[in-house]
């Protein structure tokens, strides 16, 4: 069983982390970066495609490569590619009864907005059990997985980082969490759908690892049940 009495802050990555990547609901937003492409810079599908892959690998999110390379204006953006369906995902009242028994502070990181985050975390029935969201927009628009960020989210909120664990679905993302002194938790999914993701910057899948990780799930609310906690311990 996984020892987490000495959490008292819980960080959860939205996308692909708090619900599963399974349910395709991020595959709404990826087509969606593909169609602002297609009509900002005026190509086809193919080229706009190539053109949002190509700025995701190298500036972090493709919407850091669109805002330094095209001056595209962050929100518009971000209000254009989250306007999607949250049909594919469902309250989930038991991942609520397992972030609600958890001991302390817990915040939503995310690289896409705070309204995104509220749609979404409200239709599974959790948004409400956290006491934060920093989001793109409170990072100064710098995504992870750079470490000024991370920096700021630890000031900001005055977190203890070696009291703190970063869920994620992205391996990269947990490499600063880890050097910070965080424990780190990937969140890993089985999603045929990613396949034509860049290798390195696609969610995790099942049985991934890396050296900066130091735990792994494919099933969120199991591994949140079924950790030791300080409030397990207390009770």
């Amino acid at each position: 069983m996984t020892d987490l009495r000495h959490i008292d802050c819980w960080v959860f990555d939205l996308d692909n982390t708090l619900y599963a990547a399974e349910c395709r609901l991020f595959e709404e937003i990826d087509a969606r970066m593909t169609s602002y492409i297609q009509e900002r810079l005026s190509l086809s599908h193919q080229d706009a495609r190539k053109v949002q892959k190509d700025y995701y690998v190298r500036y972090g999110t493709t919407m850091s490569g669109l805002m330094q390379e095209h001056d595209v204006e962050p929100d518009h953006f971000l209000d254009y590619v989250h306007d999607i369906d949250l049909a594919p995902i469902n309250e989930n009242k038991a991942l609520a009864a397992a972030i609600n028994a958890l001991p302390g502070r817990k915040y939503i990181y995310t690289n896409g907005s705070t309204a995104h985050a509220e749609n979404v975390a409200g239709a599974l029935g959790v948004f409400h059990l956290f006491d934060d969201v920093y989001d793109i927009k409170a990072a100064q628009y710098t995504p992870k997985p750079h470490r000024e960020p991370f920096d700021a989210f630890v000031d900001r909120f005055g977190i203890a980082a070696e009291k703190s664990v970063m869920f994620e679905d992205l391996l990269q993302n947990l490499e600063v969490p880890h050097a910070l002194g965080m424990t780190t938790v990937l969140v890993c999914s089985d999603a045929a759908w990613l396949a034509d993701e860049p290798h390195d910057k696609r969610p995790a899948s099942i049985g991934e690892n890396a050296p900066h990780v130091h735990h792994a799930t494919n099933d969120l609310t199991e591994f949140l049940q079924t950790a030791r906690t300080a409030a397990e311990r207390a009770a």
